[in-house]
């Protein structure tokens, strides 16, 4: 294969990576407590140095080229997003840091909790405070679900106590993880922990702020010229691709002729 074309794959690959990641940044921008993710590109050496094969023979101008670009590893952006007031008893936002702690699966192990931050809650039939969007249960600070009345009106104080008629009627849990980039998604906005990480979790020191929600992190402007921006590199790509597929069919037609 021509070394250009294969150069020009590696680029091609990336970018369509980096435009997929911006694409979903870009389609969640209305996902209450979307954490957007980051991408990131690395130059990537020749194989000989790559490989730790210093000994070989080869060519030193492909050497300089090096062997194009590479994917580099994905973070979240976890920056707090805007809050937005709903006026809905049970919505409930984030300000500052912190997860709500939700139990998904069977079983009692942590291994079944997710961490997010969307607080857009509901009562179920069991009168139990899960998530409007998953009917998952949210827990507390005993890992336990909350069961409230349905008929009393429901306060949510800044530290997590859930209020009833004047009683409290338990404790959102809102918990820390030691190392949040290492969390992982889950689908359904969810993020999932290690169980080192489930191990050292600690209460957060983020408020709580009932009847509003917290929005995307996401910049609207940033995450279209993401787009923008990885597309051009890829249409760029595909047309250095082309062109060695060109010259590579009247190397083997023409020239061949010509020898």
């Amino acid at each position: 294969m021509s070394y250009g074309m294969y150069l020009a794959g590696s680029s091609l690959a990336a970018s369509m990576y980096r435009m997929d990641v911006a694409a979903n940044n870009l389609a969640n921008i209305q996902t209450v407590g979307f954490k957007p993710d980051m991408t990131a590109t690395r130059f990537r050496p020749a194989a000989r140095e790559e490989d730790g094969l210093a000994f070989l023979p080869s060519n030193a101008m492909l050497e300089k080229l090096g062997g194009g670009v590479r994917v580099g590893p994905t973070r979240m952006n976890l920056a707090q997003g805007s809050l937005e007031t709903t006026g809905q008893s049970l919505d409930v936002a984030i300000q500052g840091s912190g997860f709500f702690v939700v139990k998904d699966g069977a079983g009692s192990g942590p291994e079944t909790f997710r961490f997010t931050r969307d607080g857009r809650l509901t009562l179920d039939r069991q009168s139990r405070l899960v998530q409007t969007g998953t009917g998952k249960p949210v827990l507390d600070e005993n890992d336990r679900p909350i069961t409230l009345d349905p008929t009393a009106k429901i306060t949510i104080e800044p530290n997590g106590l859930v209020r009833q008629n004047g009683q409290i009627a338990g404790q959102l849990a809102l918990m820390n993880i030691s190392r949040p980039d290492q969390l992982r998604k889950a689908g359904h906005n969810m993020f999932v922990a290690s169980p080192e990480l489930m191990a050292r979790r600690t209460r957060a020191d983020g408020n709580l702020v009932q009847g509003a929600v917290e929005r995307a992190a996401v910049d609207p402007v940033r995450a279209t010229l993401d787009v923008m921006g990885a597309e051009r590199s890829a249409s760029s790509a595909s047309r250095l691709i082309a062109m060695y597929d060109e010259l590579m069919q009247k190397a083997a037609t023409q020239f061949a002729r010509m020898g």
